[in-house]
């Protein structure tokens, strides 16, 4: 009796700490400050802010508090420091408190920005960032959304899609999307291939990256020659994107010859089936450094060559895109 009395003494505790961990999680309420810009068209500032507001409502859960709430709450004063961020917080019952100002720098647009968590009463992030133009502020104000919710300063939140120009002009340009490169590796027969262990492989790839698909043709030295077109789902938008995908092609396989002696004693050479035939791939991977253009490719995938032989085989190869 006195166990059961412990393990439901237990389970009430438990599941008290879940609700209260619950409730404030239901209850954590945000307030994003007007932007503050002197010299940039009006128009463009409250398009932003209103991006921003958009973007922090898809990534969390956390209550929005509304413009027109923070409005009465300033009484027509600008806040873009730390103390009165923190006492506006407090006002609206916030937990965290969003402040920024846009400036410009000749054609640039200098972001600042920063975060203050009011239980805490201390500022837990800011950040600074260089747009090009107004263009880009949404690609930018989606990259301060994902610091926001996660905490993360700005450069740590590249993805294909929010790359701005002023990083794709970097030594290691992230603009490009069209690839080229070349992998090696080992191709280990499953069937076929004149029961080999291994044979050592070359490819050349071309491909065109969308946000979150590849596509493009393979050339390949794989004992024989392959040409494949193939598809991939890139997983990832950040520098670490793990893909699957799938290929199909043409794949002549170089088999041994048979050498049989004819009715007159001359010796004739011949090759034993057909060796050529339609290719079915399945492959799997991680593009390292996705977000530059150089990138390092690690691939893994299954070959099926529809030929007399049955070829078939796991390939696994490295390169540079």
């Amino acid at each position: 009796m006195k166990s059961l009395l412990t393990v439901f003494t237990l389970l009430v505790t438990i599941s008290g700490i879940q609700n209260s961990a619950g409730a404030q999680e239901e209850t954590a309420r945000i307030a994003i400050l007007p932007f503050q810009s002197k010299g940039i068209d009006s128009v463009y500032i409250q398009t932003a802010e209103s991006i921003l507001r958009t973007e922090v409502g898809k990534l969390s859960p956390m209550d929005i508090i509304s413009p027109k709430r923070i409005s009465d709450a300033l009484g027509g004063s600008t806040c873009i420091e730390t103390e009165c961020a923190l006492d506006l917080g407090k006002k609206l019952n916030a937990t965290r408190v969003v402040g920024s100002q846009i400036l410009p720098l000749g054609e640039k647009l200098i972001i600042d920005y920063f975060m203050v968590d009011v239980p805490s009463n201390r500022r837990i992030l800011s950040d600074e960032i260089t747009a090009s133009s107004v263009e880009e502020l949404d690609a930018v104000m989606k990259r301060v959304a994902k610091g926001i919710v996660s905490g993360a300063p700005y450069e740590k939140n590249a993805e294909v899609g929010n790359i701005v120009q002023g990083e794709s002009n970097e030594p290691l340009r992230r603009a490009s999307r069209k690839n080229f490169g070349v992998m090696f590796g080992y191709l280990y027969p499953t069937s076929g291939y004149d029961g080999s262990d291994r044979v050592f492989v070359g490819d050349a790839r071309f491909d065109f990256e969308l946000n979150d698909y590849a596509a493009g043709i393979l050339l390949g030295i794989r004992k024989g020659f392959a040409m494949n077109l193939y598809g991939s789902y890139l997983a990832s938008r950040t520098d670490v994107c793990p893909y699957i995908g799938g290929g199909f092609g043409f794949h002549w396989v170089s088999h041994d010859e048979v050498m049989s002696v004819g009715p007159t004693g001359n010796y004739t050479i011949s090759p034993s089936n057909r060796s050529d035939g339609f290719e079915l791939t399945v492959e799997t991977g991680l593009r390292v450094l996705h977000t530059y253009n150089f990138q390092l490719m690690f691939n893994l995938e299954y070959t099926y060559a529809f030929n007399d032989y049955d070829d078939q085989a796991i390939v696994f190869t490295i390169g540079i895109l």
